[in-house]
């Protein structure tokens, strides 16, 4: 069972310096030559689902909600992120949005009213403690928020049987040594399980190491 402890662990890494590096790293270096996901597959997924309420779980630095374009001008963002510094730089970078922002461990009940046409869970699930059937509770949190056409949609870092070379399985390795990633379990078939056990509507593929989830119609 996951402790506060290890949920923290998951985040703490992100901070100002981090942060700054995050875009160039993570969503270039790291997603083309290591994951073998370009980026464009991820601002895809926020192309076809991003709607006029959204929720977006796990911020980063907020890329995605800057370089969406939104079905409405004035879309309703609300910032959900355990940690502070990535919380402040999403909100600072889409601030002509005026987003929402709650500090809050999406393990747990959401301090939350309302009800969202999208939201998103991007790169998080491998940031959270536990198996993929303990931190599929974060689908549970959310889907009494999601209005009846709305959608869950993400990605996640695989183990498994997922494709990785000797330099991007060194790196997960580390970063599971140092509780940044916690997804040394995680598989694209028990994702797909918890998906379906909950969804009645999921589109699910892989690229390279990466899940990239659409799912809709809770049960």
């Amino acid at each position: 069972m996951a402790t506060g402890l290890d949920v923290e662990a998951g985040q703490a890494v992100y901070n100002p310096a981090t942060l700054s590096a995050y875009d160039w790293f993570v969503l270039g270096f790291s997603n083309r030559l290591l994951w073998r996901c370009p980026t464009r597959h991820l601002r895809g997924l926020y192309a076809r689902n991003a709607g006029a309420a959204h929720l977006d779980i796990g911020v980063g630095t907020g890329y995605f909600l800057d370089k969406t374009s939104w079905p409405v001008a004035d879309p309703k963002i609300t910032l959900v992120d355990l940690n502070r510094h990535s919380l402040d730089a999403a909100a600072k970078r889409i601030a002509r949005y005026k987003p929402d922002t709650v500090a809050a461990n999406c393990l747990e009940p959401l301090p939350l009213e309302g009800r969202f046409d999208s939201v998103a869970l991007c790169y998080l699930l491998h940031c959270l403690p536990g198996t993929i059937a303990e931190k599929a509770v974060v689908f549970d949190r959310v889907t009494p928020m999601l209005a009846d056409d709305g959608v869950v949609f993400g990605a996640t870092i695989l183990q498994g049987d997922a494709p990785r070379s000797a330099p991007a399985q060194a790196l997960m390795n580390l970063y599971n040594k140092k509780g940044v990633f916690s997804n040394a379990g995680d598989t694209f078939q028990i994702l797909s399980q918890a998906l379906e056990a909950r969804f009645a509507d999921v589109a699910l593929r892989r690229i390279g190491a990466v899940a990239l989830f659409e799912a809709r119609k809770p049960l």
